[in-house]
């Protein structure tokens, strides 16, 4: 708990500054008493002392100040909330190593049933967008908020040769940044915006990844990576130098590469090797980028329990000295 306007707590000194006054009060009421030289005497004069029921009916009286003076400072408590904005470009590799069945049925048929599981569990606050790569990136759809559109690129999505990972997340990055120029931001900003990068992580052609990592982090925009594959991937390709020839090829999927981009640019990084591995990952993240932390006002809250305690203050001040305190 936390308090948007602490200075108002300062008030409490008074309350206990009123205890201290209270317990001197009572001290020098006892020692007065004593005076008395015949006891029986103060029993004839107030038979009927209230004795500690007076300090409870006191001590709850303050506490109703004290309650008070805390909801004017008011508290707050953090909560998770529906984030009702945010930008997400889906970024999926469509290299022929991602036709390896070490994962079933196929590397890219589990991709892409886990895409479409995200894009339909999503918060409906988020726009998503689309880029497949294999030799070059290509941006299949913006970042838009018409979910069935990306999930008719998805479920289009072939295979080609080479696998240009760096391109892909500078694409992506240059992407998000035009969508986000295009926005017109409230008060809160520019709403977040993230790369999900799935890939079996070893890139053939293209810039340096090192390249694309250094734009990503200059963009402030972190890219979760998930590695999709086994050591023992392969895959059946023709040989260039025979057509008609093929010959399985090993495509071991490299976590190395895709780890090193999710730690430096701030994102996540996961790995696995099975479709519904895949689709908790996709959940994983749309719970990360659909929620946000909020000050929710618990003002009320103090101000009902000082109430409680005053009303219980009148009914014990009525129900043991006959009067209202």
């Amino acid at each position: 708990m936390s308090f948007l306007a602490p200075a108002w707590l300062w008030l409490l000194l008074i309350v206990g500054a009123l205890g201290v006054i209270y317990v001197s009060v009572q001290h020098r009421r006892g020692t007065y008493a004593l005076r008395f030289s015949d006891t029986g005497l103060l029993d004839t004069v107030a038979p009927k002392r209230p004795g500690w029921r007076r300090h409870v009916v006191a001590m709850i009286f303050l506490s109703v100040a004290a309650l008070m003076i805390v909801s004017l400072a008011d508290p707050v408590t953090e909560e998770e909330v529906p984030r009702e904005r945010a930008v997400v470009m889906l970024t999926i590799d469509t290299s022929l190593s991602m036709g390896a069945s070490d994962v079933n049925p196929t590397r890219i048929d589990a991709a892409k049933e886990a895409a479409i599981t995200f894009l339909n569990n999503a918060p409906t606050g988020i726009d998503v967008g689309l880029i497949s790569f294999h030799e070059t990136p290509i941006v299949q759809v913006p970042p838009t908020a018409n979910r069935a559109s990306v999930i008719e690129a998805v479920q289009k999505l072939e295979l080609g040769p080479f696998t240009n990972t760096g391109d892909a997340i500078s694409a992506s990055i240059n992407s998000l940044e035009r969508t986000l120029d295009g926005l017109v931001f409230d008060e809160g900003g520019p709403p977040p915006a993230v790369v999900v990068l799935l890939s079996d992580g070893e890139p053939t052609v293209g810039r340096p990844i090192e390249t694309a990592i250094a734009e990503a982090i200059l963009a402030r925009i972190p890219v979760a990576t998930v590695a999709l594959g086994t050591a023992l991937g392969e895959v059946e390709v023709e040989d260039p130098d025979f057509p008609g020839r093929f010959e399985i090829v090993p495509v071991p999927v490299n976590e190395d590469s895709l780890r090193l981009v999710a730690e430096l640019t701030g994102g996540s990084f996961f790995a696995t090797s099975s479709p519904e591995e895949l689709a908790a990952v996709y959940n994983d993240i749309g719970t990360a980028i659909g929620v946000e932390l909020v000050d929710r006002d618990i003002s009320d809250r103090f101000v009902i329990l000082a109430l409680g305690a005053a009303f219980l203050t009148a009914l014990l001040s009525l129900s043991w000295f006959q009067r209202l305190p």
